[in-house]
């Protein structure tokens, strides 16, 4: 069913509910943040008695009223998705207000825990008035990726499969309980949350009406492999020791604020884009007799700038999108920069867990190390393209997601330390050509959270709500404008790209209101050359099918 006739019907539906509550805090027409006024609906029967419906493909095998730490009480069901997708469910008892949240999971996930991410102050979050479900994606723990071997349908769950049999299920389950559906969809997801949000969009585009992806991990076979290897093998001598060691960070960083913190006219220790700064790490070599804690040698101010940089071969051919890491962002670089000699960093882990595992699907290596990776053009295809037919989320084609009345957020901290930003920017620099600026303009923003760090944290202002201004454009027809961003001690407005926040010259640089909306004149342009550029494309995507423990394309 197309969404306008959908929303036709859900229309008449409401006229003949003036019997139902309203939500508490509701104005006639227009509830809370601008969103639509939807009467609360009452279930149609106890929570039990859920444990006894028969949903295709779900076993059910638990349904229990939670009312601790909770703004209102909910059903909470538990069950599988044939063959092993734990799902968990949440039906307010008390009203329920006719929208479906679902929410993604992180890294290479493996637990089901419902989490709204970025939705301070969404009023609908705030008083418990969604439904809302998670998957684990088809396995349980394992974070080392060996949950994969030998597993083809775990390797489709967590591609593609789960989240989207997850939204089925879950539909399924709120229709029985409230004998309604929902009125509106959303999924909202960040990292890997953020790759299966636009997985849903470009192959299940009429799950969700509204889409809010976070750092999205959508170039995941590059991300898992030269990313995160660069990162660790960038900073090793021939020895195999560590040349650059976390208690140097500071350092770089402050030099760089020194040298680039201005360039957008304000001195806030932030960089409104880090495009702009022109940092040279070899401004930082050591003179003679100066003091080493002061100076970097040459070898490590060599190391910043392969890891500001990112992979490439001996040629230097990228191996991933330009600037793997922004300036500005150096303070968290601890994900990959040990603090002493001997340590193992995240990022060696991240990298493992893929090659071995996942990067190809069908012959696991546990014994695989990072030295085993070649940083050549050859490499890098025999690496990647096995997995991300089915496991990336880059096809820049959305256009039957547009055309169903779907809604798309995306957004990224700037300090993103395990996903960069510039891998963000270059999908949506593709998605822009592929369809045409004025079409994404209809259906899609985008918005870039400086001195943020990795779904949240970092020097700049972290918490936010992207969750309302999703729902009220797609409930309302109200395009989102500006996000007010904050922390302990800032707030700040984020405004959709390419505009950015500007100091008005009065009050307090830490208040949101003394900031106002600039759109540069010139648009930075981002360099998208890089070997795998081809991979931002439609039509590579496959189906693949799990016969007799393999995955067969």
């Amino acid at each position: 069913m197309h969404r306008p006739f959908r929303t036709i019907l859900v229309a008449a539906a409401a006229l003949l509910l003036t019997a139902t509550a309203t939500p508490a805090g509701a104005q006639a027409g227009r509830a809370p943040g601008g969103l639509a006024n939807l009467p609360a609906v009452q279930p149609a029967m106890p929570c039990a008695d859920v444990t006894g419906l028969t949903v295709k493909g779900v076993t059910i095998t638990s349904a229990t009223v939670v009312t601790a730490n909770t703004p209102a009480p909910y059903c909470e069901v538990r069950g599988t998705i044939a063959p092993a997708n734990t799902v968990v469910v949440r039906l307010p008892v008390n009203g329920w207000t006719q929208r479906y949240v679902q929410t993604g999971c992180g890294g290479l996930c493996g637990s089901a825990n419902i989490n709204y991410g970025q939705s301070a102050g969404c009023p609908v979050i705030a008083d418990g008035t969604v439904a809302s479900a998670t998957t684990d994606m088809g396995h349980q723990g394992r974070n080392d990726g060996s949950w994969a071997a030998g597993n083809p349908q775990a390797q489709l769950d967590f591609s593609y499969r789960g989240v989207h049999e997850t939204a089925v299920a879950a539909k399924a389950i709120i229709k029985a309980f409230y004998h309604r559906a929902p009125a509106y969809s959303y999924f909202t997801g960040c990292s890997d949350g953020g790759r299966e949000a636009l997985m849903e969009a470009q192959r299940y585009p009429d799950d969700f009406d509204g889409i809010a992806a976070g750092a999205p991990a959508n170039n995941m076979a590059v991300q898992n492999t030269f990313h995160h290897a660069w990162n660790v093998l960038a900073n090793k001598d021939a020895n195999g020791a560590f040349i650059l060691l976390s208690g140097r960070l500071p350092l770089v960083h402050d030099a760089v604020l020194r040298a680039c913190d201005g360039i957008d006219g304000l001195t806030d220790g932030l960089i409104d884009d880090p495009r702009l700064c022109r940092f040279d790490p070899a401004s930082l070599h050591c003179a003679a007799a100066q003091d080493p804690a002061t100076c970097l040698t040459p070898a490590e101010a060599t190391v910043v700038r392969k890891l500001h940089d990112g992979a490439t071969d001996a040629r230097g051919n990228r191996l991933e999108p330009a600037v793997a890491h922004p300036w500005g962002s150096e303070l968290e670089w601890t994900l990959f920069v040990p603090a002493a000699q001997g340590q193992t960093v995240a990022s060696e882990n991240f990298a493992l867990s893929f090659l071995r595992y996942l990067a190809d699907p069908n012959h696991p290596n546990p014994a695989y190390q990072l030295t085993d990776l070649r940083f050549t053009v050859e490499s890098f295809w025999r690496t990647v393209l096995p997995s991300s037919t089915y496991m990336a989320a880059l096809d820049p084609d959305l256009g039957a997601f547009q055309r169903g009345g779907g809604k798309l957020v995306l957004w990224h901290g700037w300090n993103d330390q395990h996903i960069s930003a510039q891998n963000t920017l270059v999908y949506w620099d593709t998605v822009r050509r592929t369809m045409g600026e004025r079409s994404v303009d209809r259906f899609a923003r985008l918005y870039l959270f400086p001195g943020m760090a990795h779904c949240g944290g970092g020097a700049g202002p972290n918490t936010f709500d992207v969750l309302t201004p999703l729902m009220s454009w797609v409930e309302r027809g109200t395009a989102p404008g500006r996000i007010i961003a904050a922390n302990a001690t800032r707030t700040r407005p984020v405004f959709p790209y390419p505009a950015v926040a500007r100091y008005d010259g009065s009050g307090s640089i830490d208040d949101a209101a003394n900031f106002v909306q600039y759109t540069p004149r010139h648009e930075v342009r981002n360099d998208a050359g890089w070997v795998g550029e081809r991979l931002f494309s439609h039509g590579y995507q496959t189906w693949p099918r799990a016969v007799d423990g393999t995955l067969v394309m």
